[in-house]
């Protein structure tokens, strides 16, 4: 709204300063080229412009709240009647005022047509000009508008997805904690307050929209901490963080699901001990972060196309935040599975 009314004083300010310099140019043609004197070159010029200045704002401050169908037909006839009003007008106030002055009243009869032609022109330019200033402006703000439903749209549907990752999260904490409370007292007091910390980190950061990577691993390595709680020995994970990319940014919460995916389809479907790396470098200005498990391909061939709810949320959150269906590979190599999100950053 500020830029459209600073564009709009603008344009007032530009008119004033045509229309004198106008006024000027119209003085000064009657005063050298038709050998009228200074006072009469003034007078008229001032009357013929002060008044077509009225027509003019009259015209363009109806289009700003009515243009018809046929509004370029409206623009030329509303020109045409204003600029007959404003000869007429001038012409009776400008004879009355020198009424004794007969060689420059039957000028100024003679001369009509040519000034009804000069005004009728510049009506229709600043019509024109006027009828195309709204319409712009309109349509800078019906995009503005829409882009602002857009915006609110994608920030709904971003917050619905970092909404539903949390139940499932928080249904599987606290079946750990249910069955540690009977065998193992002390490790569920320790997971308890591990999952309060990660729900108050996640409380925080629900208002931001990019946060560090130093932030995002930390709030990684509490998830983890509360896995490693419900999986103990069976579970271990290699984090690598090169130095070009701990300062670059990054959207809060996205690597949980990928890493709670990995320990899906990593640990469930064995009793063995796994190990899920994470690596994070820069590439041209791109941060990169890839989440390797290994699984076993026999039992779990889904796991390959990477089909699980986490990978889905957060491909359709880069691409609310992007506009990019490329942010979000997978691929499989043997028994190991690889997720890698790539994240521009912000300008």
């Amino acid at each position: 709204m500020a830029k459209l009314l600073l564009s709009i004083k603008s344009a007032q300010i530009i008119f004033g300063i045509s229309w004198l310099c106008v006024t000027l140019l119209n003085a000064a043609l009657l005063y050298f080229w038709f050998s009228a004197n200074i006072e009469t070159a003034i007078v008229d010029s001032l009357i013929h412009n002060i008044l077509l200045a009225f027509a003019v704002m009259g015209l363009s401050q109806t289009l700003t709240y009515y243009r018809p169908k046929g509004k370029y037909l409206f623009v030329v006839v509303t020109s045409t009647t204003l600029a007959i009003i404003w000869v007429m007008l001038s012409g009776w106030v400008l004879a009355k005022i020198f009424e004794k002055d007969l060689l420059y009243t039957a000028w100024l009869y003679t001369a009509m047509p040519i000034t009804f032609i000069y005004g009728f022109i510049l009506l229709l330019a600043m019509g024109i000009i006027s009828l195309l200033f709204y319409e712009t402006r309109e349509q800078q703000s019906i995009l503005a508008r829409k882009e602002e439903a857009e915006k609110m749209a994608r920030e709904a549907e971003l917050f619905k997805l970092r909404q539903q990752l949390q139940p499932h999260f928080l249904f599987n904490s606290l079946n750990s904690i249910n069955a540690l409370i009977a065998i193992r007292p002390d490790e569920a007091r320790q997971m308890v307050t591990k999952l309060s910390d990660f729900l108050r980190g996640t409380l925080k950061k629900e208002d931001k929209q990019w946060i560090s990577v130093d932030e995002e691993i930390q709030y990684l390595r509490l998830y983890l901490d509360i896995e490693k709680v419900r999986f103990r020995h069976r579970l271990s994970t290699e984090i690598t963080i090169s130095e070009a990319a701990t300062g670059l940014q990054i959207p809060p919460m996205i690597l949980q699901p990928i890493v709670e995916n990995a320990i899906k389809f990593g640990l469930y479907d064995t009793t063995e001990a796994i190990t899920i790396t994470i690596d994070a470098w820069q590439e041209d200005g791109v941060l990169m972060i890839a989440v390797a498990n290994p699984f076993d391909s026999s039992l779990n061939p889904a796991s390959k196309s990477g089909t699980g709810f986490g990978l889905s949320s957060i491909q359709r959150r880069l691409y609310l935040l992007f506009g990019r269906q490329d942010l979000l590979s997978t691929t499989s190599e043997g028994d190991l599975f690889t997720a890698t999100i790539k994240v521009p950053q912000p300008q």
